[in-house]
């Protein structure tokens, strides 16, 4: 996503096609029966969509406007430290000094990864603030859905299905805009798109599933070692700066990962 630096027409894009690649899959568990559709599920399916729509555009500006180094770790940080507070609060879930802990470990190695407490690095802002309002988002959907397959049985495919579609029919007007753009992005760029619209459901369809019987506080945190990978990739493969330095405050979040999970 961040080579392609594309804007909303890439998020309809991929959003659109993911709705084709995983209809199958839909189609057999509505043939199943396992699927049930209530008041509370479409409401569900919703919130999700908005929390999701919300959540891809603000991390695609940030992929276009700032450093994949700085924006994704922090959003990444950022969003399992609210996830959990939020797990808290909103579902009654379980947290110990050993878990603030690591929480704390990964508030301070964002705040130098960012160079936070450098105040005059002033270029990076749109960084820094691009990925804290992603993880906003993160929290935010992260609680939602996990209340949403846990508590209100909506299942995990579905879920992101229909988040997909929501994406899809929201952005279509702004697309069909953009006709240009989208031919261009499809003839350059098609086995990226198709990848993103592959891997990016499934990653989080797992995610989902393991919300089903784990509590957040567990599961949130532990994505979150995707971090430092993506440090690496941005330093390798964007040819991003200062990825020592940046790797050092990395293993500190991953430290406060740990302590999370292990809490």
């Amino acid at each position: 996503m961040k080579k392609l630096a594309g804007g909303p027409e890439l998020i309809w894009m991929f959003s659109t096609l993911s709705v084709i690649l995983y209809a199958p899959a839909l189609c057999y568990m509505l043939l199943s029966g396992d699927v049930k559709f209530n008041v509370q599920t479409v409401g569900m399916i919703f919130g999700s969509g908005m929390l999701h729509l919300a959540y891809f555009l603000t991390l695609q500006l940030g992929y276009r406007h700032g450093e994949l180094s700085l924006v994704y770790p922090i959003a990444r940080a950022t969003g399992p430290l609210l996830a959990t507070l939020f797990a808290v609060v909103v579902l009654g879930e379980q947290i110990s000094i050993q878990v603030v802990a690591g929480g704390m470990c990964i508030v301070i190695g964002v705040l130098f990864l960012s160079g936070g407490l450098r105040s005059r690095r002033l270029s990076k802002g749109p960084s820094m603030l691009f990925g804290l309002g992603t993880g906003v988002l993160i929290g935010c959907y992260t609680v939602w859905d996990a209340y949403a397959v846990s508590v209100a049985l909506v299942a995990p495919l579905v879920l992101d299905y229909f988040a997909n579609l929501f994406r899809g029919v929201a952005l279509m007007p702004y697309a069909l805009k953009r006709k240009p753009a989208l031919i261009s992005l499809w003839r350059c760029h098609k086995l990226p798109v198709f990848g993103i619209a592959l891997l990016s459901p499934l990653a989080y369809i797992l995610v989902l599933y393991v919300y089903t019987y784990t509590p957040v506080v567990y599961v949130a945190p532990l994505r979150e070692v995707s971090v430092l990978f993506t440090v690496v990739l941005g330093a390798v493969l964007l040819k991003e700066s200062e990825v020592a330095s940046r790797m050092t405050w990395g293993v500190l979040i991953v430290a406060g990962i740990g302590l999370l999970v292990s809490g």
